[in-house]
């Protein structure tokens, strides 16, 4: 009906609020909601935390399993045929390769907390913490080594478990503690002339240090190529399994010496980073540890270099 319109559309105006209450009406509106999106949100978070305690857990299980099969392998032969011994000492150098991959993986981790540290100049305090992390990291890795010399002293000294331009300059499966020396001394300025003068005579007692363990291992190497070329070659007669017997237990006995060379080393190469860390004030040992870090990141990295060169 005419008007009908106008008349239904007074009425829905006459519902409105006062213009007093609409301020009102839109706070208890914006409050509702935000009570509301608080709420999803205490939600959202609780679910993200059971998330991530559910994630712990399941890291925590596949970590027990990993170390039940690192366990196995160290005690389990590989295959059901073959020598027996030679299965337990490729299983071990194995485990091996596994941690020392992981302490690789950790290592990198703390490298890059104490770059951003002295990148970012936080406090004495703080850096030598992380400095401190990094040199009981490397305390870790020598004593993953004594126990992987254990199963296969061969396969940590052969320096198999590294990248091939790395084992060109292995001695005694590892690095020259008078040539990594030489490191901080040509990157990090300024240095004292206390300190120039205590690098230098560390870098002295190392040489010396390396130079008796080499000769060492040399006298050791002529032992066994004259205990070796010293049984007979004759057909077998008379007393020939015994002689030979005797003469390769000698020969056994003598290779016992491997492990003891290569504790001395490591040995040398802990005593070595530890007075570094001492002659060297905290913010210079940390730039220290990232200059070695570097160099052996870039040696690492020839080898990759080396092989994808163009081949002619």
């Amino acid at each position: 009906f005419p008007g009908g319109r106008n008349e239904r559309l007074t009425t829905l105006d006459s519902r409105d609020p006062p213009d007093g209450k609409t301020g009102e009406i839109k706070a208890l509106r914006r409050l509702a909601q935000n009570r509301e999106a608080a709420k999803k949100s205490r939600i959202r978070k609780k679910a993200y935390v059971q998330q991530l305690e559910n994630s712990r857990q399941k890291l925590t299980q596949l970590e027990q399993e990993l170390k039940r099969a690192r366990q196995q392998s160290m005690l389990v032969p590989s295959g059901a045929t073959g020598d027996h011994s030679h299965s337990i000492s490729g299983n071990g150098a194995l485990a091996f390769d596994m941690e020392y991959a992981r302490w690789r993986e950790e290592h990198q981790g703390l490298i890059e907390d104490l770059r951003s540290a002295v990148n970012s100049h936080v406090g004495d305090s703080e850096l030598r913490l992380i400095v401190d992390a990094v040199m009981s990291h490397y305390d870790e890795v020598f004593r993953l080594k004594s126990v992987g010399a254990k199963s296969d002293v061969f396969h940590i000294l052969s320096g198999m478990w590294k990248a091939p331009t790395e084992r060109c300059f292995m001695w005694l499966g590892g690095f020259r503690s008078s040539e990594v020396l030489k490191i901080p001394e040509r990157q990090i300025e300024p240095l004292t002339e206390q300190q120039v003068m205590g690098i230098r005579s560390l870098q002295q007692s190392s040489q010396q240090a390396e130079d008796a363990l080499s000769q060492g291992m040399e006298a050791l190497q002529q032992s066994l190529v004259d205990t070796l070329s010293s049984i007979s070659s004759t057909p077998r007669g008379s007393g020939y399994v015994s002689d030979y017997m005797e003469q390769m237990s000698m020969a056994m006995s003598k290779l016992s010496a491997l492990e003891n060379f290569l504790h001395q080393a490591d040995l040398l190469r802990q005593q070595t980073l530890q007075q570094l860390q001492r002659i060297l004030t905290t913010r210079q040992a940390a730039r220290a540890f990232l200059a070695i870090n570097d160099y052996k990141s870039r040696l690492r990295a020839l080898s990759s270099l080396w092989w994808a060169r163009p081949k002619e």
